[in-house]
């Protein structure tokens, strides 16, 4: 009699628990507080803002432009191209770096913590998890290169001015038509960045350590820029996630082109799906019961 009493309550608790489960909505919430309390997010997002303009302040007091560079002959006198020169550099190194800095660590820091067992209780799933994770990544990386281009932007017309600009096959751009095109530019490293931000998740749920997840990618990316600047590796080459951050300078030519920016979109769109797929189920069949 006590055993059929029971049923019900154990039902009523059953599906009471089912109830309260929090949705991804709120999960994600919980992901970004977590990140908003880093100090070395707030640290990135500051150096992302602030660099730039240190960067166009030295570069404009140069007396000589940095002519062995794409745009370099022209960066001190036109912030058009100071822009675009900040943007060349930045893309062989500083914006893998700026994504692996968060999503290299968003998911080893669980395990450098040993908290896993703490955060997937009976109210919150593996998956829930793992895209809340992923999102709140994916939204710094969105972040970040806003406020990096942003301020490189602005700064470089700020200092420099928005004189026409002088394209890739020696054309003048209006100022207003300049704008927009070195906006689009800046623009175009979305893609590439969400593909290192998912090869940096991979990296940290493989291999549980930070500093792996970390300084993995931009290293796998210094290697991608090598193996893109060989000859006779043009087969692979569409493939390297580093390809795409080159699309842009379709845009400055006349007539200009835009197969590049959609072939590095898809490339970039790859990289991710299979990166993220990886570590999907590897987080799935882990076993955490360790910490």
């Amino acid at each position: 009699m006590t055993t059929d009493l029971a049923r019900p309550v154990d039902r009523h608790v059953a599906v009471t628990t089912r109830r309260r489960r929090p949705r991804l909505g709120a999960v994600l919430r919980w992901e970004v507080r977590k990140l908003r309390a880093q100090r070395r997010t707030l640290a990135v997002l500051l150096a992302a803002l602030v660099l730039p303009i240190v960067v166009v302040v030295v570069i404009h007091g140069q007396s000589r432009p940095p002519k062995d560079t794409l745009f370099g002959r022209f960066a001190i006198d036109n912030g058009f191209a100071l822009s675009l020169l900040v943007l060349g550099f930045a893309a062989q190194w500083v914006l893998p770096l700026l994504t692996a800095i968060v999503a290299g660590d968003v998911f080893a820091s669980e395990d450098q913590h040993g908290t896993w067992k703490t955060v997937l209780t009976r109210s919150t799933s593996r998956g829930q998890i793992f895209w809340a994770k992923t999102l709140a990544a994916m939204a710094f990386t969105v972040l970040v290169l806003a406020v990096l281009s942003a301020a490189t932007i602005a700064a470089s017309l700020l200092i420099v001015g928005h004189q026409p600009l002088t394209g890739l096959t020696g054309q003048s751009i209006p100022a207003g038509t300049s704008l927009q095109l070195v906006a689009v530019s800046w623009a175009s490293m979305l893609g590439p960045m969400l593909g290192f931000t998912s090869l940096a998740i991979l990296l940290s749920v493989w291999s549980r350590n930070p500093a792996v997840g970390i300084a993995a990618p931009v290293v796998l990316g210094m290697v991608m820029q090598l193996v893109g600047a060989l000859g006779g590796i043009e087969p692979i080459r569409p493939f390297l996630l580093t390809t795409p951050l080159e699309a842009w300078h379709g845009l400055l030519a006349q007539p200009s082109f835009t197969g590049p920016l959609i072939d590095g979109a898809l490339t970039s769109g790859v990289w991710c799906a299979v990166s993220l797929t990886i570590a999907f189920v590897l987080l799935r069949r882990r076993d955490i019961t360790g910490g």
